[in-house]
């Protein structure tokens, strides 16, 4: 599509992507999604998530091959602060991570590729996030890394302790030994 914007990040494999929006005084239109602009890429799955407060963290999550997901992020209501960690042994970016802020007023979207952890921290109240993945769902296959692994160092922007489920407040800190991702595969 003409006009749509690609900016990759620190992290040469996340790319952002704003697609355009014709506006007038109803508002606007846009495409949030065309198959053609992710060659090789076969999406399966919408999820959707809607966060009542503000520093509601979900994350970080991650599922084991060959149950990996690509994800493509985007905010139709509200304002978060993605996160994507590199989880790729030999990477040259192993365990960096790429923070991006969407927003339903900017239509920003986010692209992150298969080998990575994703989680999301909302900024304002009311947030509703959809994304699309390239793997169904496995409770088998589904992991997690702690939040503030200190490790990592991960910067949310937040200041106070941030609303987390059950499940995401047990999930244990990153050992690089156990990665299942391996860099230039796949």
């Amino acid at each position: 599509m003409v006009g749509i914007l690609f900016t990759p990040t620190t992290i040469p494999e996340i790319v952002t992507l704003t697609p355009p929006r014709h506006a007038d005084g109803r508002g606007f239109f846009t495409e949030t999604f065309r198959a053609e602009w992710f060659p090789g890429i076969d999406f399966v799955q919408d999820n959707q998530s809607f966060s009542v407060e503000r520093s509601t963290l979900r994350g970080l999550h991650y599922q084991d091959p060959p149950h990996d997901q690509a994800k493509l992020i985007q905010v139709p209501r509200g304002r978060i602060r993605d996160v994507a960690i590199d989880l790729r042994a030999g990477s040259p970016t192993f365990l960096q991570y790429v923070a991006v802020e969407l927003s339903s007023d900017d239509g920003n979207q986010i692209l992150i590729p298969t080998g990575f952890a994703h989680g999301f921290i909302t900024l304002v109240p009311n947030t509703e996030v959809l994304y699309k993945v390239s793997g169904y769902y496995s409770r088998e296959a589904e992991r997690g890394i702690r939040w503030d692994d200190p490790a990592l160092a991960i910067d949310w922007g937040i200041t106070s302790e941030p609303i987390l489920s059950e499940r995401d407040r047990r999930h244990p800190p990153f050992d690089p030994a156990t990665t299942p991702f391996r860099y230039g595969s796949k």
